[in-house]
């Protein structure tokens, strides 16, 4: 055992103190350039207390390592969260049965609903018009998923500034068309949208420096370790071809069950038709898409996560990089901590349920003209957003304690928290932009889909929508479908910037030693870095 990982295991020691037969690292004074990015840094700084010692330690050093399950050993290995395990299976399988049987029921009467986009007899509810668009939303959201990926990969720092001034161009862009359309409430709030994306990129600029620093340290260790590409593209598959389902099932269930007040509906004829069943239908295998896709996603992070430890804890060690360490941490992720992770995203979930009442609502709004209605849904929205941010960003952290420990959903958001608070790295997490860009940028993925989905609407003209009635419903779908679909193809590039900060919490010893270089030139675009993790001496 080396660093302050050691003092966890030898009770005679206190925390930080110098380990026997390791050379300490002393810093050296440096000196920056008077410029942006070294605004706060003391070169007379004394370090202050050691933070006190972490609920659960790192892993161990200098052992014989074979594999990802070596290498970070659960004591007494177990299921946790089990209930959130077997209620996701049960809900899933509830989204099965629906959308096998109203697939049928469509399948029964698909002439009644057309084979293309013009030649449907349904002026009631969605029908094939709408299952065309939203192949179009799914290739539309692929396509610009995929570019954004590449974009990061390839332009770390050109990414960030792209993302920024896209958002901003295409808010202003889109409230001004919908102003000239007069949609007046509709247009408004994109405007404020776009005036509030400004303030936000301003405040950004001082930070970007450390942030494409840490977005190209993950990338680099991206090529070099592990599958992260793979899972990345194999995750994006998956999310579009589940999108794919979703979308069949959503436009079946209105053909199935919708009443026509002519009773022309020909799935009807044998009752069973109402509203308050299309409605608690489509309220169901949303909330189950927004939960498999959010299972989706923290499954990808917390497999990407054990990659990223595996390197930061073990890739200078004599033994090297723990053997399969994708496959064991994905292994880990689908069994023992499916139950976790199925916790956490249940409660995103939740949140999503009611961000997309809210979108519906708002859209509902505007589509009337009512400006005041539709900015009051949008502030809710907000604060909604914030509030799915705020867990989101809890629930990412606590998923890369639980990838490399094992731990139970609370136990491990509480542990991970209480360490971030101590170590500082909650404000090294704050002033980190990734997270925030990724989700930017998701959005503008979104937005794109919701426009195409308006525009179709209005250039094919559906007889079901003769008065606009599934406009904002469809847009909101589709928005979406792009969201989703996006953050599942990012999750790799923004999980090892996070287990990157989770792992320099548990033990800076590590970075200082292992990863000199990489420490050097964080300090040189980030100097309060050396206040966070500030080493034993």
């Amino acid at each position: 055992m080396s660093g302050q990982a050691a003092s966890y295991y030898n009770p005679g020691q206190s925390y930080g103190d110098p380990q026997p037969g390791i050379q300490n690292h002393q810093q050296q004074p440096y000196h920056y350039n008077n410029d942006v990015n070294n605004i706060g840094y003391d070169p007379n700084y004394q370090p202050g207390p050691e933070p006190k010692t972490p609920a659960e330690p790192p892993p161990t050093y200098n052992q014989a390592v074979y594999g990802f399950d070596d290498a970070f050993k659960i004591e007494r290995p177990k299921y946790n969260d089990i209930w959130a395990g077997l209620l996701f299976i049960a809900v899933f399988l509830g989204y099965v049965a629906v959308s096998g049987v109203t697939i049928h029921r469509y399948a029964k009467y698909k002439g009644f609903n057309g084979g293309g986009i013009y030649d449907s007899s349904n002026s009631f509810s969605l029908d094939t018009n709408t299952l065309i668009l939203f192949i179009f939303v799914l290739c539309v959201a692929l396509a610009f998923s995929y570019a954004y990926f590449l974009g990061a990969r390839y332009f770390s720092k050109l990414f960030i500034w792209v993302t920024g001034i896209l958002n901003i161009v295409f808010a202003l862009a889109t409230g001004i068309y919908y102003i000239a359309r007069k949609q007046y409430g509709g247009g408004i709030v994109f405007l404020i949208f776009g005036v509030f994306a400004i303030v936000c990129f301003i405040s950004w600029i001082p930070r970007i420096p450390f942030s494409a620093f840490m977005l190209q340290t993950s990338i680099d260790v991206s090529r070099k370790y592990g599958h992260v590409f793979m899972v990345s593209a194999i995750g994006g598959l998956v999310a579009v071809a589940f999108g794919a389902w979703f979308s069949v099932t959503l436009v079946s269930i209105y053909v199935a069950y919708e009443p026509s007040s002519s009773g022309s509906n020909p799935s009807c004829r044998d009752g069973g038709c109402s509203s308050g069943r299309v409605i608690g239908l489509v309220v169901y295998v949303t909330f189950a898409m927004y939960w498999f896709s959010e299972w989706l996603k923290n499954t990808i992070h917390t497999t990407i996560a054990g990659v990223y430890g595996s390197w930061y804890f073990w890739s200078q060690s004599p033994n090297g990089m723990p053997k399969g360490s994708t496959r064991g941490a994905f292994r880990r992720a689908t069994t023992y901590s499916f139950g976790s992770i199925s916790f956490g995203s249940l409660i995103i979930a939740i949140i999503n349920m009611l961000r997309q009442a809210c979108s519906v609502a708002q859209r509902n709004e505007a589509a009337e003209g009512s400006l005041v209605g539709s900015i009051m849904f949008w502030i809710l929205g907000c604060f909604i957003a914030f509030l799915d941010w705020l867990v989101t960003l809890f629930n990412r952290y606590a998923f890369c304690h639980i990838a490399l420990y094992g731990k139970a959903y609370i136990p491990a958001a509480k542990d991970t928290w209480t360490m971030m608070k101590d170590r500082g790295i909650d404000a090294l997490v704050n002033d980190c932009l990734i997270g925030p860009v990724i989700t930017m940028g998701s959005v503008f993925v979104s937005y794109v889909c919701a426009l195409l989905a308006y525009l179709y609407l209005q250039f094919t003209k559906p007889s079901y929508n003769a008065d606009g009635t599934f406009t904002p419903v469809i847009m909101a779908f589709a928005f979406v479908i792009g969201l989703q679909i996006c953050q599942i193809f990012m999750t790799p590039v923004s999980s090892g910037i996070e287990t990157i900060f989770v792992a320099m919490g548990w033990d800076p010893q590590v970075m200082i030693r292992d990863h000199p270089d990489l420490y050097y030139r964080m300090v040189q675009v980030y100097p309060r870095v050396q206040q966070m993790i500030q080493p034993s001496v």
